[in-house]
Protein backbone atom coordinates (compact mmCIF):
# COMPACT_ATOMS: atom_id res chain seq x y z
CA UNK A 1 0.00 0.00 0.00
CA UNK A 2 2.94 2.05 0.95
CA UNK A 3 4.40 1.96 -2.28
CA UNK A 4 0.77 2.59 -4.22
CA UNK A 5 0.52 5.42 -2.32
CA UNK A 6 4.02 6.70 -3.25
CA UNK A 7 3.76 5.88 -7.02
CA UNK A 8 0.46 7.47 -7.20
CA UNK A 9 1.47 10.84 -5.98
CA UNK A 10 4.52 11.02 -8.20
CA UNK A 11 2.64 10.49 -10.89
CA UNK A 12 0.05 13.07 -9.92
CA UNK A 13 3.30 15.22 -9.56
CA UNK A 14 4.33 14.19 -13.22
CA UNK A 15 1.23 14.83 -14.91
CA UNK A 16 1.05 18.47 -13.34
CA UNK A 17 4.26 19.55 -14.40
CA UNK A 18 3.85 18.02 -17.77
CA UNK A 19 0.84 20.02 -18.55
CA UNK A 20 2.64 22.76 -18.43
CA UNK A 21 5.45 22.51 -21.28
CA UNK A 22 5.45 26.25 -22.42
CA UNK A 23 6.60 27.22 -18.75
CA UNK A 24 9.61 24.47 -18.67
CA UNK A 25 10.69 25.85 -21.88
CA UNK A 26 10.88 29.42 -21.09
CA UNK A 27 12.41 28.46 -18.04
CA UNK A 28 15.31 26.93 -19.73
CA UNK A 29 15.90 29.42 -22.53
CA UNK A 30 15.74 32.34 -19.30
CA UNK A 31 18.34 30.12 -17.85
CA UNK A 32 20.26 29.51 -20.55
CA UNK A 33 20.56 33.16 -21.90
CA UNK A 34 21.48 34.34 -18.45
CA UNK A 35 24.33 32.42 -17.75
CA UNK A 36 25.79 32.87 -20.73
CA UNK A 37 25.09 36.83 -20.62
CA UNK A 38 26.39 36.96 -17.29
CA UNK A 39 29.77 35.03 -18.51
CA UNK A 40 29.65 37.20 -21.34
CA UNK A 41 29.99 40.45 -19.47
CA UNK A 42 32.15 39.11 -16.56
CA UNK A 43 34.68 38.72 -19.17
CA UNK A 44 34.42 42.42 -20.69
CA UNK A 45 32.92 40.97 -24.08
CA UNK A 46 33.79 37.53 -24.40
CA UNK A 47 33.41 34.05 -23.41
CA UNK A 48 36.40 33.39 -21.16
CA UNK A 49 37.55 29.27 -21.66
CA UNK A 50 39.44 29.28 -18.27
CA UNK A 51 35.95 30.33 -16.25
CA UNK A 52 33.21 28.46 -17.97
CA UNK A 53 33.81 24.87 -16.84
CA UNK A 54 33.97 25.60 -13.59
CA UNK A 55 31.25 28.08 -13.52
CA UNK A 56 28.89 25.66 -15.32
CA UNK A 57 29.35 23.39 -13.15
CA UNK A 58 28.45 25.75 -10.12
CA UNK A 59 25.35 26.90 -11.94
CA UNK A 60 24.39 23.37 -12.53
CA UNK A 61 23.96 23.21 -9.06
CA UNK A 62 21.75 26.19 -8.72
CA UNK A 63 19.59 25.09 -11.37
CA UNK A 64 18.87 21.96 -10.19
CA UNK A 65 18.31 23.48 -6.53
CA UNK A 66 16.28 26.54 -8.05
CA UNK A 67 13.57 24.51 -9.93
CA UNK A 68 13.43 21.47 -7.37
CA UNK A 69 12.23 24.02 -5.19
CA UNK A 70 10.45 25.50 -7.41
CA UNK A 71 8.48 22.45 -8.35
CA UNK A 72 8.17 21.02 -4.72
CA UNK A 73 7.25 24.11 -2.67
CA UNK A 74 4.57 25.76 -5.70
CA UNK A 75 2.99 22.52 -5.37
CA UNK A 76 2.90 22.39 -2.04
CA UNK A 77 1.06 25.98 -1.35
CA UNK A 78 -1.14 25.58 -4.17
CA UNK A 79 -2.29 22.39 -2.46
CA UNK A 80 -2.84 24.06 0.70
CA UNK A 81 -4.64 26.97 -0.82
CA UNK A 82 -6.98 24.72 -2.53
CA UNK A 83 -7.69 23.02 0.45
CA UNK A 84 -6.38 19.60 -1.32
CA UNK A 85 -3.55 19.28 1.39
CA UNK A 86 -5.73 18.75 4.07
CA UNK A 87 -7.75 15.64 1.75
CA UNK A 88 -4.01 14.12 1.08
CA UNK A 89 -3.74 13.86 5.50
CA UNK A 90 -6.49 11.45 5.15
CA UNK A 91 -4.37 8.43 4.43
CA UNK A 92 -3.11 5.52 6.66
CA UNK A 93 0.15 6.30 5.35
CA UNK A 94 2.63 8.16 7.07
CA UNK A 95 2.62 11.78 6.20
CA UNK A 96 6.52 11.82 4.49
CA UNK A 97 5.37 9.53 2.19
CA UNK A 98 3.45 12.48 0.07
CA UNK A 99 5.96 14.47 0.63
CA UNK A 100 8.66 11.84 -0.73
CA UNK A 101 6.86 11.60 -3.55
CA UNK A 102 6.61 15.41 -3.95
CA UNK A 103 10.70 15.60 -3.74
CA UNK A 104 11.02 12.92 -6.36
CA UNK A 105 8.91 14.82 -8.77
CA UNK A 106 11.21 17.88 -8.20
CA UNK A 107 14.41 16.01 -8.32
CA UNK A 108 13.08 14.18 -12.09
CA UNK A 109 12.42 17.84 -13.47
CA UNK A 110 14.78 19.93 -11.41
CA UNK A 111 17.51 17.29 -13.20
CA UNK A 112 16.15 17.84 -16.21
CA UNK A 113 16.31 21.00 -16.35
CA UNK A 114 19.68 21.41 -14.62
CA UNK A 115 21.00 18.99 -17.35
CA UNK A 116 19.29 20.52 -20.60
CA UNK A 117 20.38 23.97 -19.39
CA UNK A 118 24.03 23.26 -18.95
CA UNK A 119 24.41 20.68 -22.39
CA UNK A 120 22.97 24.48 -24.54
CA UNK A 121 26.30 26.44 -23.39
CA UNK A 122 28.16 23.72 -23.48
CA UNK A 123 27.39 23.13 -27.45
CA UNK A 124 27.14 27.03 -27.82
CA UNK A 125 30.42 27.97 -26.11
CA UNK A 126 32.59 24.89 -27.14
CA UNK A 127 32.93 24.12 -23.14
CA UNK A 128 34.37 20.97 -21.96
CA UNK A 129 34.15 19.54 -19.22
CA UNK A 130 36.10 15.86 -18.15
CA UNK A 131 34.76 13.13 -16.82
CA UNK A 132 36.46 11.38 -13.74
CA UNK A 133 35.25 8.64 -11.97
CA UNK A 134 36.26 10.34 -8.25
CA UNK A 135 33.42 13.12 -9.71
CA UNK A 136 30.68 10.53 -8.54
CA UNK A 137 30.63 10.57 -4.81
CA UNK A 138 30.62 14.40 -4.58
CA UNK A 139 28.20 14.59 -7.14
CA UNK A 140 25.84 12.38 -5.43
CA UNK A 141 26.44 14.17 -2.19
CA UNK A 142 25.31 17.91 -4.19
CA UNK A 143 21.95 16.21 -4.99
CA UNK A 144 21.40 14.94 -1.94
CA UNK A 145 22.53 18.26 -0.96
CA UNK A 146 19.77 19.91 -2.77
CA UNK A 147 17.62 18.18 -2.39
CA UNK A 148 17.40 17.75 1.78
CA UNK A 149 17.18 21.52 1.25
CA UNK A 150 14.50 21.81 -0.57
CA UNK A 151 12.04 19.36 1.70
CA UNK A 152 13.68 22.08 4.58
CA UNK A 153 11.62 24.68 2.74
CA UNK A 154 8.93 22.43 2.20
CA UNK A 155 8.59 21.77 5.50
CA UNK A 156 8.66 25.52 6.22
CA UNK A 157 6.49 26.09 3.66
CA UNK A 158 3.62 23.77 5.97
CA UNK A 159 3.26 27.06 8.16
CA UNK A 160 4.48 30.21 6.79
CA UNK A 161 2.71 31.94 3.69
CA UNK A 162 5.82 34.17 2.83
CA UNK A 163 8.06 30.89 1.87
CA UNK A 164 8.08 32.33 -1.97
CA UNK A 165 10.32 34.84 -0.73
CA UNK A 166 12.39 33.32 1.66
CA UNK A 167 13.03 30.68 -0.90
CA UNK A 168 13.91 33.67 -4.07
CA UNK A 169 16.08 35.30 -1.36
CA UNK A 170 18.14 31.82 -0.40
CA UNK A 171 18.21 30.47 -3.86
CA UNK A 172 19.23 34.03 -5.21
CA UNK A 173 22.25 33.58 -2.06
CA UNK A 174 23.35 30.15 -3.44
CA UNK A 175 23.45 31.67 -7.50
CA UNK A 176 25.73 34.75 -6.15
CA UNK A 177 27.91 32.69 -3.36
CA UNK A 178 28.22 28.93 -5.00
CA UNK A 179 30.60 29.69 -7.76
CA UNK A 180 27.94 30.41 -10.58
CA UNK A 181 29.89 33.72 -11.68
CA UNK A 182 33.47 33.15 -10.59
CA UNK A 183 35.30 29.93 -9.26
CA UNK A 184 35.43 29.69 -5.23
CA UNK A 185 39.18 30.14 -5.41
CA UNK A 186 39.01 33.61 -6.69
CA UNK A 187 36.49 34.80 -3.70
CA UNK A 188 38.44 36.62 -0.43
CA UNK A 189 38.97 33.49 2.43
CA UNK A 190 36.00 35.00 4.30
CA UNK A 191 33.39 34.77 1.90
CA UNK A 192 34.76 31.68 0.99
CA UNK A 193 33.60 30.76 4.18
CA UNK A 194 30.32 31.70 4.40
CA UNK A 195 29.38 30.72 0.67
CA UNK A 196 30.18 27.35 1.88
CA UNK A 197 27.60 27.44 4.51
CA UNK A 198 25.14 27.65 1.73
CA UNK A 199 23.71 24.47 0.14
CA UNK A 200 25.48 23.64 -3.26
CA UNK A 201 28.72 25.56 -2.75
CA UNK A 202 30.70 22.54 -0.96
CA UNK A 203 29.27 19.92 -3.54
CA UNK A 204 30.73 22.18 -6.43
CA UNK A 205 34.22 22.80 -5.01
CA UNK A 206 34.74 18.78 -4.36
CA UNK A 207 33.57 17.86 -7.82
CA UNK A 208 35.49 21.09 -9.67
CA UNK A 209 38.63 19.89 -7.33
CA UNK A 210 38.13 16.62 -8.80
CA UNK A 211 37.21 17.65 -12.24
CA UNK A 212 39.75 20.21 -13.14
CA UNK A 213 42.67 19.52 -10.60
CA UNK A 214 42.72 15.84 -10.64
CA UNK A 215 42.40 14.78 -6.75
CA UNK A 216 41.26 11.53 -5.53
CA UNK A 217 39.28 11.30 -3.32
CA UNK A 218 41.68 10.29 -0.55
CA UNK A 219 43.26 13.76 -1.13
CA UNK A 220 39.62 15.25 -0.80
CA UNK A 221 38.80 13.72 2.39
CA UNK A 222 42.31 14.65 4.02
CA UNK A 223 41.89 18.31 2.55
CA UNK A 224 38.47 18.78 4.50
CA UNK A 225 35.96 19.44 1.79
CA UNK A 226 34.32 15.75 1.66
CA UNK A 227 33.75 15.30 5.11
CA UNK A 228 32.66 18.94 5.75
CA UNK A 229 30.40 18.34 2.76
CA UNK A 230 29.31 15.27 4.16
CA UNK A 231 28.70 16.73 7.83
CA UNK A 232 26.84 19.70 5.70
CA UNK A 233 23.90 17.31 3.73
CA UNK A 234 23.60 15.32 7.30
CA UNK A 235 23.01 18.26 9.05
CA UNK A 236 20.64 19.36 5.98
CA UNK A 237 18.86 15.98 6.17
CA UNK A 238 18.63 16.35 10.23
CA UNK A 239 17.38 19.69 10.35
CA UNK A 240 14.81 19.21 7.41
CA UNK A 241 13.33 16.11 9.04
CA UNK A 242 12.65 17.24 12.38
CA UNK A 243 11.10 20.45 11.35
CA UNK A 244 8.80 18.75 8.91
CA UNK A 245 7.74 16.65 12.14
CA UNK A 246 7.38 20.16 14.07
CA UNK A 247 5.59 21.97 11.24
CA UNK A 248 3.66 18.63 10.01
CA UNK A 249 1.65 18.72 13.21
CA UNK A 250 1.17 21.98 13.58
CA UNK A 251 -0.10 22.43 9.92
CA UNK A 252 -2.69 20.20 10.93
CA UNK A 253 -3.56 21.52 14.10
CA UNK A 254 -4.42 24.48 12.45
CA UNK A 255 -6.58 22.81 9.93
CA UNK A 256 -8.37 21.21 12.88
Amino acid sequence: MLLDVLRAEIGKGLRVQLAHPVGHVITLLISTMMYLGLQFVLGQGELRQDLLPRTLVAIGGYWFLQYAALVMVADLIEEKRAGTFAQAQMTPAPPWLPMLGRLITASVFGLAVAAVAALVPMLVAGIAIPLRWAALLPAVLLGVNVLAFTFLLAAVALVAPAIGALQSLLTSLVLLLNGSFLPLALYPDWLAALARILPTTLGVEAITQTLFEGRTLGELWRGGTLPWLLAHTLALIAAAGLLFVRNHRRSLEELS
